[in-house]
């Protein structure tokens, strides 16, 4: 599948807030990414994105002319500047195609060529063997299980640290 990371902006809030507006995405994001999601948090998000600043990178996965994902990395602050944070989300009818493997390689190399980092992590729920198979596919190490870190739904999972290293 052809796509490309694009600066989001507002013309793309209606195809954001159709592709996130899946129960399968949110299950396995942050609280922050709201379901059921509305053309209202597409222009939120969007807003947010274009005025994030240096310290992160916000694109939008864009397959014929449509936002289907988004992924962002975050610098971190303090003692943890010369890391990043990874997250990424896509739209079930494009899961298994590569699309998420392919938009995390192009991510993290335009982070670490715009930053002076050597880290970036991601987070992936214990649970989210996909999203999991994604970062072991462009060279990401599990560096560790969180037993019980995450509360979702009312439940309890663990979460899995996982980095890139800059050699």
């Amino acid at each position: 599948m052809d796509f490309e990371l694009l600066q989001w902006e507002p013309s793309l809030a209606p195809s954001l807030a159709e592709s996130a507006n899946d129960a399968r995405i949110s299950r396995w994001l942050r609280d922050v990414f709201p379901y059921p999601y509305s053309l209202a948090d597409a222009k939120k998000f969007i807003n947010f994105a274009q005025n994030a600043g240096e310290s992160e990178l916000n694109f939008a996965i864009v397959a014929e002319g449509k936002a289907v994902g988004g992924i962002s990395l975050t610098r971190q602050p303090d003692v943890y500047r010369r890391s990043a944070e990874l997250g990424y989300w896509l739209n079930p009818a494009c899961w298994g195609r590569g699309v998420m493997t392919e938009a995390v390689r192009r991510a993290c190399a335009e982070g670490f060529a715009r930053w002076n980092i050597v880290r970036i992590f991601a987070e992936p729920f214990a649970g989210n063997a996909a999203s999991r198979r994604v970062l072991e596919k462009c060279g990401f190490a599990l560096e560790g299980v969180k037993k019980r870190s995450v509360y979702k739904n009312g439940e309890y999972s663990g979460s899995c640290m996982y980095a890139l290293i800059k050699e």
